[in-house]
């Protein structure tokens, strides 16, 4: 199948179909593991007339099976052009080194993974790139936080973990106007849920570890483009001047994992919206919780964006017990629903973000990113949501 009817399908056809492989016409593609490629004079001499993807020169430049796992990723994020890492916070870092340079600004949420805050708050200052952070579901708040510097907007499609969604096209509508890039991590969504670059989105990074390896087995990421503002060979610019020299290239097997988590993406993450829809709901009504928050419940704050921008509501949800003890006590009960630091596998994940992600930044910090010690993130697996159900209840009653 050629290329352009292949972007033509839709969303599940993009997902399970790989070209066949030309040598085998294996449908499964094949894993390329050599780290050294054997060269003769003509790929010599196309390597020093500057051929790069084209040819096979060294591991850490790319790899075959890495080139196919892109091209999954292209297809189904509806991107130009993607570029595949050894992780999610390898695909940010490389992002954001490759756009900046000493002196730049950026705009950011203030509820981003505390990785990605710590990045941005701790280690980019050294390199004197300043960061502002505010509420990006404000739009008067982003629009005052911009300087004649700012080359970057950044925020979550769905953010972790207090799940605040932004309104991307007025955000991109500001930024454009300014010719500020806007990055996105759709980690909490999954291509499945939003698709960012169809909402005017530059560019699109992904920890691939989660939704889209999804079975809590492999570590990767991606970085998606689809610009107007950067050069079409953008991501082929940073794979050299900043991914090889950083050293941070996704191994030929995480590619391979992750090509097969894709073909069962759409399934897995529709069960996943369902059930958390379903602990949503009971979660709201249970007389010891304090709060929930998940896009589709109406109390969410931004349920009507939520509405407007994804067909579903993510597998992803936050939910507030008294406090950090109480939280402790509730996850230590739980027996079907693991408590783990991760999240976007087949079985239900749980962890305490304040004790646990965000222990380092501090308490002030916390509470102005909306995180309190009595929250418990969940990410909902593909158990029976009826088990889950019962399986909390036991555990929150723990706490009577």
């Amino acid at each position: 199948m050629k290329k352009d009817k292949r972007s033509n399908l839709r969303f599940d056809s993009k997902a399970v179909y790989c070209p066949p492989d030309e040598a085998t016409k294996s449908i499964t593609p094949n894993i390329v593991m050599s780290s050294s490629f054997q060269y003769d004079a003509e790929i010599f001499q196309r390597i020093v007339e500057g051929e790069r993807k084209d040819v096979n020169i060294y591991g850490r430049c790319g790899n075959p099976t890495e080139y196919q796992f892109e091209e999954q990723m292209m297809m189904i994020e509806g991107a130009d052009a993607c570029l595949a890492t050894a992780s999610g916070m390898a695909a940010i870092s490389i992002t954001l080194l490759g756009l900046l340079k000493s002196g730049d600004h950026i705009v950011c949420d203030w509820t981003t993974y505390s990785s990605t805050h710590e990045m941005l708050d701790h280690r980019l200052t050294d390199y004197n790139i300043e960061t502002t952070f505010v509420d990006t579901s404000n739009i008067e708040a982003v629009r005052a936080a911009i300087r004649p510097n700012t080359k970057i907007i950044y925020f979550e499609t769905i953010a972790n973990p207090s799940m605040k969604v932004a309104p991307v096209a007025p955000l991109v509508e500001l930024a454009h106007a300014r010719d500020i890039v806007v990055v996105c991590d759709n980690t909490f969504a999954s291509p499945y849920v939003m698709r960012p670059l169809e909402w005017g989105v530059d560019i699109v990074v992904e920890s691939a570890t989660k939704f889209i390896g999804g079975h809590s087995d492999v570590i990767g990421g991606s970085i998606c483009m689809k610009s107007n503002l950067l050069p079409s060979d953008f991501l082929e610019q940073i794979r050299w001047n900043t991914m090889v020299k950083l050293g941070a290239p996704i191994a030929p097997f995480n590619a391979w994992m992750l090509i097969r988590g894709i073909q069962t993406l759409s399934v897995r993450v529709e069960r996943q919206c369902q059930s958390a829809a379903k602990l949503a709901a009971h979660f709201e009504a249970h007389p010891i919780i304090k709060q929930v928050w998940y896009p589709g419940l109406a109390s969410h704050p931004q349920h009507e964006v939520a509405k407007e921008q994804m067909p579903k509501f993510g597998a992803m949800l936050t939910f507030e017990v008294e406090d950090g003890d109480a939280a402790l006590k509730v996850l230590d009960n739980l027996e079907l629903t693991c408590f783990s630091a991760s999240l976007g596998g087949v079985r239900s994940t749980t962890q305490i973000p304040a004790l646990m992600a965000f222990l380092d930044i501090p308490k002030s910090e916390r509470e102005e990113m909306g995180i309190r010690d009595g929250m418990i993130r969940v990410s909902t697996g593909l158990e029976d949501a009826d088990d889950l159900i019962e399986d909390f209840d036991a555990a929150l009653s723990k706490l009577n």
